[in-house]
């Protein structure tokens, strides 16, 4: 089913009428998500036999909730009429014959340094973040909106502290999975799927920042579905005070800010009295770990001070940029030097749908002054600090969504794309990646892959590869039944160095 076209009437999530009929239209195909839990990568060549196996120590993933337009990005079309190039042009970079979107003036210069993959693809057109960053082989619209749902796998940074935790005798001082700049999808509604832990239970979900300042801009947000408001929103993601503050955030299951805990009473105290409301076994056991990561995370201090970025110069936090996403980027930087091991930096949805990169409708405004400014310069900061301290060559850096955009802009104000899984972009540096390649080919409307495709399975794979973890290996859920940690993924040799 080629679309090109989206539609106007959407949910409140993005989803539209078209993108349900589309998924379901999936299931005499055998695409309907299976619990699957004997999926097995048998074949797959072991992880020894491919190269950058366990290089890195530690992983950033750069998490574009809402999903950028990839022609306006990594995949220009500039030969393209312009109802497919669209308004915004495209630019050199340092990888001869390779161009970029206007809109990334310092990575352009840096693209030699970097992997670029044009070529992810798959048949589900929605916000399905689970789909894009755990190995669950399939998905649907009840997965994706139902982080509890059974049939959902572990988020890649749960697998990671899972792994990590076998035989722990003590909570680590700094979360090893651990989010920013506050827990996913709490500034629009309730918690999306993605970042949980999936079939391993609430124990093991992300760790979330809090963020609680305004921004210091404010903006007139247009979601562009008929009969929804046009609230005026200070969002943060366009900017913020030197002084606002990132909090080490609520405990999961327990809605506790560690920040705000009352000095007359302890945190055991506090969480116990907590515990006594909740019933459910999964939850319990969650709440168990949680506490004692709390306990962990005060006792220590360092998860704090990794948060205090007022320590950095002004300089350097001024190259990153000061907008949210910007210093959460440099926030994460600073979790990785006290300790931790996967940081999530998501640039997520703030007062209402159809924010973040889900730009069905002032597309061009939002790319060329608030989205692709700030991704410009946090993503190039972060990398060259990284390198200064001497972290990149064992630091792995993914700049990641869960879908592209409609090769036809849309005639609306502002212009806009909808929802494309066809065809999008990813991008990754640092340890494990190659440097200075550009992997995969779309058609001349960046519509359909023409060259090596991936399937997102495959990134989650190879993720776990540079991490040092066998996507082959074995895996229980607290069922005891065995899942092959990568699933149905494999390992690309094309993004390794």
């Amino acid at each position: 089913m080629f679309r090109v076209l989206g539609s106007n009437k959407r949910f409140c999530d993005g989803v539209t009428r078209r993108d349900l009929m589309h998924v379901g239209a999936l299931a005499p195909l055998g695409l309907t998500l299976a619990h699957a839990p004997n999926a097995r990568a048998d074949h797959k060549p072991a992880a020894t036999a491919l190269p950058g196996f366990g290089s890195a120590k530690r992983c950033i993933l750069l998490l574009l909730w809402g999903s950028p337009s990839q022609i306006d990005t990594f995949d220009p079309k500039p030969d393209a009429p312009v109802e497919i190039r669209g308004a915004l042009g495209s630019i050199q970079s340092a990888m001869p014959g390779v161009r970029v979107g206007e809109i990334f003036p310092r990575i352009a210069k840096k693209l030699n340094e970097m992997t670029v993959l044009r070529s992810l693809t798959h048949p589900y057109p929605v916000h399905g973040v689970s789909f894009a960053t755990t190995a669950v082989p399939t998905t649907d619209i009840p997965l994706e909106t139902n982080p509890r749902d059974s049939r959902q796998w572990p988020y890649i940074g749960s697998v990671v502290d899972h792994l990590e935790s076998r035989g722990e005798t003590k909570a680590p001082a700094v979360p090893r999975n651990y989010g920013l700049p506050f827990p996913f999808g709490s500034k629009r509604g309730p918690a999306r799927s993605g970042p949980f832990g999936g079939f391993l239970g609430p124990a093991f979900d992300t760790v979330w920042s809090e963020f609680s300042a305004k921004g210091t801009k404010e903006v007139l947000r247009d979601s562009g579905s008929p009969g929804a408001p046009t609230p005026i929103v200070a969002d943060p993601y366009l900017g913020i005070l030197p002084t606002d503050r990132f909090e080490t955030g609520p405990t999961a299951d327990a809605g506790i800010t560690l920040d705000r805990l009352n000095d007359r009473l302890s945190l055991l105290d506090q969480l116990d009295a907590a515990r006594r409301t909740l019933d459910s076994r999964d939850t319990t056991a969650g709440f168990d770990r949680n506490r004692d990561l709390a306990r962990a995370v005060l006792a220590s201090g360092k998860l704090r001070d990794a948060l205090d970025i007022q320590r950095e110069s002004s300089k350097l936090r001024d190259r990153y940029g000061m907008t949210l996403f910007g210093q959460s980027c440099l926030a994460a930087r600073r979790v990785l030097e006290a300790g931790g091991r996967f940081v999530t930096v998501c640039w997520d949805e703030y007062g209402l749908f159809n924010t973040g990169w889900d730009t069905h409708i002032y597309q061009v405004p939002r790319l060329k002054d608030e989205l692709g400014p700030s991704l410009d310069s946090a993503f190039t900061a972060l990398l060259e600090d990284l390198d200064a301290r001497g972290m990149l060559k064992d630091t792995a850096v993914v700049i990641l969504s869960e879908h592209g955009r409609t090769p036809r802009v849309q005639n609306v104000a502002g212009g806009g794309r909808d929802h494309w899984s066809r065809a999008y972009s990813a991008a990754f540096a640092g340890a494990g990646f190659a440097r200075g390649r550009m992997i995969g080919r779309t058609d001349k409307i960046g519509g359909t892959v023409t060259e090596v495709p991936f399937s997102p399975k495959d990134v989650v794979a190879t993720m776990f590869h540079v991490l040092g973890i066998d996507p082959a290996g074995e895996i229980r859920d607290r069922e005891n039944r065995p899942y092959a940690i990568g699933g149905v993924g494999r390992v690309r040799s094309e993004l390794l160095a």
